[in-house]
């Protein structure tokens, strides 16, 4: 081997170890966001669309300049402490948390490590924000403003079953937002003259047990709020709503699409992309304590017709003008 051959591939060696270690640095630079959510993968794989969606706004692709860990507890609300604690033990450079009993959960893990949430109540009276348009600290994000619709869903349910004076609600215990929940369902009810029966579950089978009770006492019709676990277990609500023919209103489109009654409230993707856009602005240097936490600002109300035709239900023609979607 001729001396020039041999620096000439002395040189290519070296030139070759740089470009592998600046690759190996390149890799190690990049981003990691801990996402957590209290429901399966499967509950929320469109939101989880939503949420790439957001972050593709802001200029982040998941494997090729930021990297995601996911951590699901599968309704299990307990777990998510330790869920939260792992991801900060793994020094993501942000978190990003779908539902109110993660965000309280992510909250408590760190308050160096930013977080963008999607909460179902006020964030300021969590504890999550100072104030809605300056949140002021290592937290931002969505609120889905639940607890202040549950007055508008009673309405609707109510005028779904004109007759109705008594009406059941099934609460999970277990979520941080089930007391505002409740507060607003006792003035809603009282203010409209109606009986209020409150039932809690926070386990599949103690939700079988919440309609055997119902059986027995048997309310008019049925409110179901916006939680984890229910929207878990949505074709198990429905099919028993079903099968005792009472009236359910429900949080969400995804309800009326297994086979509920009616749903009112905004569209939970959207909330997912925002959380996603979040994300990808606080990556890019923003302080989540200077962004402010975002609100829905469209509304959906869905019927599903055939179903309330096997309950013996006739759907007044005023909601059927208002609705936003009637699957037939």
């Amino acid at each position: 081997m001729t001396l020039r051959r041999r620096k000439f591939l002395t040189l290519l060696g070296s030139a070759a170890a740089g470009w592998l270690i600046a690759a190996r640095a390149q890799q190690a630079a990049m981003p990691v966001v801990g996402f957590l959510n209290n429901d399966s993968p499967a509950a929320v794989a469109d939101g989880l669309r939503a949420f790439h969606e957001g972050l593709r706004e802001a200029g982040y692709v998941e494997g090729d300049n930021v990297a995601i860990l996911y951590r699901f507890s599968e309704a299990h609300t307990d777990r998510l402490p330790a869920l939260a604690a792992d991801l900060v033990r793994r020094r993501v450079a942000v978190l990003a948390s779908w539902g109110t009993a993660p965000g309280l959960a992510a909250k408590a893990a760190t308050t160096t490590i930013p977080l963008g949430f999607s909460v179902s109540d006020d964030p300021v009276k969590l504890g999550l924000a100072a104030s809605l348009a300056r949140p002021g600290s290592n937290a931002t994000g969505y609120s889905l403003l639940s607890a202040e619709l549950t007055a508008k869903r009673l309405g609707l349910l109510r005028e779904m079953v004109p007759r109705a004076a008594k009406v059941a609600a099934i609460l999970d215990p277990v979520l941080p937002q089930t007391d505002t929940t409740l507060r607003e369902l006792e003035a809603a009810a009282s203010a409209m003259g109606l009986k209020l029966q409150i039932l809690k579950a926070s386990t599949s089978g103690e939700i079988n047990a919440a309609f055997a009770a119902l059986a027995q006492e048997r309310p008019d019709a049925l409110f179901v709020p916006s939680g984890a676990l229910f929207e878990a277990r949505r074709v198990q609500l429905v099919n028993l709503a079903s099968r005792h023919a009472i009236p359910a209103s429900y949080s969400g489109r995804e309800f009326v699409e297994a086979g509920g009654l009616m749903s009112y409230g905004p569209k939970l993707v959207e909330s997912f992309r925002q959380v996603g856009a979040y994300t990808g602005r606080i990556l890019k240097g923003d302080k989540p304590g200077d962004l402010p936490v975002v609100q829905p600002s469209k509304f959906k109300f869905v019927i599903n017709a055939q179903s309330a035709g096997l309950i013996g239900i006739e759907v007044p023609p005023a909601l059927l003008a208002i609705a936003d979607e009637v699957i037939e």
